[in-house]
């Protein structure tokens, strides 16, 4: 071997191993991450290798597996061993688990009313004592900060930062049908209201409804107000509906404004053949298989509302683009914007390590769910996760109408009290819209049932 040549590959090894300690300078994260916590630049250092944090949620079999996949990149980059262990029983482990002081590092909740016990118990780390203001401002849209803060026994506090969602504010149509029928998608809801009037000319239903759902039967109806409630007045009268802060913010079920959501729901649905079977079905029909009547010939229906999870229930074999379509459920009320309904899952912290510090500011970013929009079953709320990271068009298409959304609001029957969102909610909704009882009665029902203390 020529001198020459020694000297060349010696070189070539510094430039390589120079090259390798300049990435090392942020380590393997990727260079485009700004605006970093300490502990998660020490974390892309190499400083915090070795470490473990440990985590719980709802998240099993595929589901579990794909977030796997997704932290895989960091815990390569970094050294931190995410363990991840998912519970069918979650919400009923969680509790035993926090107050018996056997909590994982950071639990995942997919619903915010009950982390927000925790956080009322004292028992929540408060995020933004070290994450980068700037970095949460940028990275989300001012709602899902709203949607995080809650209040501890010491005030405020930012609970927990999200980061894979769904969305609920979607309307499914039938491709073929539609375009046959010369039918546009509906950008006001006064276009909206007109083309019920036109397919119920033309012979046809335009929707697809239906609620039931077993023991649960009437929560399709409360998404249907939630989407109404915030097309129809303020965030603030939605938060204080949903999640008051007190008895006297509550918004009550009785109040004009819910009143008027429900008015503005009945016409709708109570109009002669708006809804396919009429109104006496919408009780009786299985949530799941309300939308198949589209994908009859010729259509029973045109539309159907449902989150974005109503996919799996449609014929087998039907393709989204080919099959049928997705639009937003448009606004009525210009001067609030374009609102979405969202349901999702919220990280939070319960042990103050520089390793879960690291791990929860990694969660605030897209890169923590890119894998999982690659491999389809996520949407991500972050604003630095680009339309291209998603595998599924349906999926990607979904994600740029939420982030044309101007707010976001949690399904509001799942930040209410149990026996309000899981009970009288459900329950009233569908003796109103079966006829059993008048609205003004359903409504103070539901009321009734708000706890006391």
């Amino acid at each position: 071997m020529s001198k020459f040549f020694k000297v060349s590959l010696l070189m070539a090894v510094l430039l390589v191993a120079l090259g390798a300690g300049a990435a090392s300078a942020q380590g393997g994260c990727p260079a485009e991450w700004t605006l970093m916590s300490a502990e998660l630049e020490a974390a892309c250092a190499g400083e915090l290798s070795g470490t473990v944090v440990t985590m719980t949620g709802p998240f099993t079999d595929q589901d579990e597996v794909k977030f796997n996949d997704a932290i895989a990149p960091f815990e390569e980059w970094t050294g931190i061993d995410i363990q991840y262990t998912g519970s069918k029983e979650f919400e009923a482990a969680i509790r035993a688990a926090v107050e018996g002081g056997a909590v994982t590092d950071i639990v995942d909740f997919p619903q915010p009313g009950l982390l927000r016990d925790f956080v009322e118990g004292g028992y929540v780390l408060d995020v933004s004592t070290f994450l980068n203001a700037e970095h949460l401002s940028g990275n989300y849209i001012q709602s899902w900060l709203d949607m995080a803060t809650i209040g501890g026994p010491d005030g405020d506090i930012m609970a927990g930062v999200w980061n894979r969602i769904n969305g609920k504010s979607l309307v499914w149509y039938p491709i073929a049908a539609w375009e046959e029928a010369g039918y546009e998608i509906p950008t006001t809801w006064d276009e909206l209201i007109a083309l019920n009037e036109q397919i119920v000319a033309d012979g046809s239903s335009p929707w697809c409804v239906g609620i039931e759902s077993g023991a649960a039967t009437g929560w399709a109806a409360t998404d249907w107000m939630e989407e109404i409630m915030l097309r129809t007045t303020s965030l603030e009268n939605y938060d204080n509906w949903t999640i008051p802060a007190d008895a006297e913010s509550r918004l009550l079920f009785s109040s004009p404004e819910v009143t008027n959501a429900a008015t503005v729901l009945g016409d709708m649905w109570f109009a002669d053949n708006v809804v396919f079977g009429g109104r006496e079905t919408i009780a009786s029909t299985f949530f799941g298989d309300a939308p198949l009547p589209m994908f009859e010939e010729p259509a029973g229906c045109y539309m159907h509302k449902q989150g974005n999870f109503i996919t799996s229930f449609f014929p087998e074999g039907t393709q989204p683009g080919v099959d049928y379509g997705v639009f937003y459920l448009p606004p009525i009320d210009e001067e609030l914007g374009r609102p979405f309904l969202v349901a999702g899952d919220i990280y939070a912290m319960f042990a103050d390590r520089p390793e879960v510090r690291a791990v929860i500011d990694f969660f605030s970013r897209g890169e923590s769910v890119r894998a999982w929009l690659g491999a389809g079953g996520a949407l991500s709320p972050h604003r630095d996760a680009p339309l291209d990271w998603y595998g599924v068009e349906l999926e990607r298409n979904i994600a740029a109408l939420i982030a044309d959304a101007t707010s976001v609001r949690f399904d509001g029957s799942d930040l209410m009290p149990g026996a309000v969102g899981a009970g009288s909610f459900w329950k009233g909704m569908t003796d109103w819209i079966s006829g059993t009882v008048d609205l003004e009665t359903a409504l103070a029902e539901i009321d009734a049932a708000w706890p006391t203390d």
